[in-house]
């Protein structure tokens, strides 16, 4: 497939700078992928959409205080240092953004939310592909990255979030992801609370979110992008929702490409799920044969980027250009904090 087939064009004035109160009043733009046919409606009211003994899959990531901001030593000249991926206690993968910070160099972290300085110290160890940069802290930094940094926002964001757990979703338990699962921030108790009551089952997933998933496909073609891998787990009792679900009759719903990646990742050539605890590379590009998922909840994705080529992959690129382009006409929010997509 040909990278430029995932292009498009957006008024720049349509990418969400702020997320929408309540964030259950987000758009949602459902596509039928069998007849083609588009809906306009709100993200509440996705009630309407869903029956009983279906399952929604959650990624209950978290986003970590990722972005921090350094000195150098002993210049004192400012850069920034965003982590991507803890490799031990102490050894992380990240991106520093400033110049001359070269295998050697040492780095003290200035606190995001405390004025006295952390004394945390970090060493560069290693470079490697893209940029990115081996940092050895001089100590675990887990539990200070509350006081040491701030929530990073992609790079199209530009204005200032106000509240940090406005890039949270109402599930996020498990600390990990350097971006949010997007699709899960227009959930809220009350939604989730009539979902349940119309017997909408809840089973969730963890997929740690890398900066890579922002990152344009640069390749001419599509396939010979080198995927990111993440992290992914999905757990025995998720396992038995999905089979008692399936038993039932429902169907199995994906909250973002997150969470379809991850079922993927754990499907069998039979269709089935299994347990599974570890990296995946899955690229889906189309032409995949989905095992497992059989709608999605999804936020509009960036041209060029692995996102579009996955939903792309499940509804047909045809169709997708098409509801982009009806979302376009229409004046939906795009990106991050913009409006939702449900695929049927």
């Amino acid at each position: 497939m040909k990278t430029f087939e995932l292009d498009y064009d957006i008024p720049p004035e349509l990418i969400a700078q702020t997320p929408i109160e309540p964030r259950d009043a987000a758009r949602l733009l459902v596509l039928d992928r069998r007849s083609g046919a588009l809906a306009h409606q709100r993200f509440r009211d996705l009630v309407d959409y869903l029956r009983s003994a279906d399952v929604l899959v959650f990624n209950e990531t978290r986003v970590l205080n990722a972005r921090l901001q350094a000195v150098k030593i002993p210049t004192g000249g400012r850069v920034e240092v965003l982590l991507l991926k803890r490799l031990d206690a102490t050894t992380w993968e990240g991106l520093v953004g400033g110049s001359g910070v070269r295998v050697g160099s040492r780095l003290r972290i200035l606190p995001a939310s405390e004025p006295a300085s952390s004394g945390v110290v970090v060493k560069v160890i290693a470079e490697f592909e893209r940029g990115g940069r081996v940092l050895r802290f001089d100590r675990p930094i887990d539990d200070q990255l509350g006081v040491l940094g701030s929530v990073p926002l992609p790079p199209y964001i530009r204005q200032p979030l106000q509240d940090s757990e406005r890039y949270q979703t109402i599930f996020a338990r498990l600390p990990g992801s350097v971006a949010a699962p997007t699709a899960g921030l227009h959930f809220t108790p009350g939604l989730v609370q009539t979902l349940r009551e119309r017997s909408v089952e809840m089973a969730f997933v963890e997929l740690r979110v890398s900066l890579d998933t922002f990152g344009p496909i640069l390749e001419e073609e599509v396939e010979q992008h080198p995927i990111h891998t993440e992290y992914c787990r999905v757990s025995t009792e998720t396992v038995e929702q999905i089979e008692r679900a399936r038993r039932a009759g429902g169907r199995v719903i994906a909250v973002g490409t997150t969470a379809v990646r991850t079922l993927e990742t754990a499907s069998r050539v039979d269709g089935r799920v299994a347990p599974f605890d570890g990296d995946t590379g899955l690229f889906i590009t189309p032409g995949y044969r989905f095992r497992v998922v059989d709608a999605m909840i999804t936020n509009f994705h960036l041209p060029r980027s692995t996102l579009l080529a996955l939903v792309a992959a499940f509804a047909g690129l045809g169709q997708i250009l098409t509801a982009y382009r009806s979302a376009i006409a229409e004046r939906y929010r795009f990106y991050s904090f913009g409006d939702a997509m449900l695929i049927l």
